[in-house]
């Protein structure tokens, strides 16, 4: 009789082993899906983090293209308001609108350059006009014809200007 106690006991045994080994296999499915979802939803939360960030900074590019696509529209005016103001033109409340007008594009950002006897950049200055001087060592912006303008970090319009390169 204690055979077949130590032989149940034995059979008993196994038998759980047979359930643990298989609860445990069940387990580490569930841990290892677990885990693949854990890891889709990582890689969801970072795409859709990314695509908040994408969209943020095109609409702060969209936003800044069209408030640099008015104010180009507004150069020639602002052409205009400065040689008036030159001739004497800009007197009472027109002078005050103008004046206005001026605040308000350099408020946005808009900057003009208009400075002469600098060195010739091209990045910044159109050449309309060319001379040679003794009297300068490197190529030079001498005269500005129409100045240049700069949104932000944008240069809008370049400056106009005539250029003057030493003798060699």
């Amino acid at each position: 009789m204690s055979d077949d106690l130590t032989n149940g006991a034995e059979g008993s045994d196994a038998e759980l082993s047979a359930a643990v080994d298989e609860a445990l296999a069940e387990v580490g499915a569930v841990v290892d899906e677990v885990a693949v979802l854990t890891s889709d939803l990582q890689r969801l939360q970072a795409e859709y983090a990314n695509y908040r960030k994408r969209v943020e900074r095109d609409r702060a590019a969209a936003h800044e293209l069209s408030v640099a696509l008015v104010i180009t529209e507004l150069l020639p005016i602002l052409d205009d308001l400065e040689r008036a103001e030159q001739h004497g033109e800009l007197t009472g409340g027109f002078k005050a609108v103008a004046d206005r007008l001026t605040a308000v594009t350099t408020k946005l950002g808009l900057t003009k350059f208009d400075d002469a006897n600098v060195p010739f950049d091209p990045m910044i200055h159109e050449a309309l006009m060319h001379s040679t001087s003794p009297d300068v060592s490197e190529t030079l912006a001498t005269q500005i014809l129409q100045p240049g303008y700069r949104f932000r970090e944008r240069v809008i319009r370049p400056a106009r200007v005539a250029v003057t390169d030493p003798e060699n």
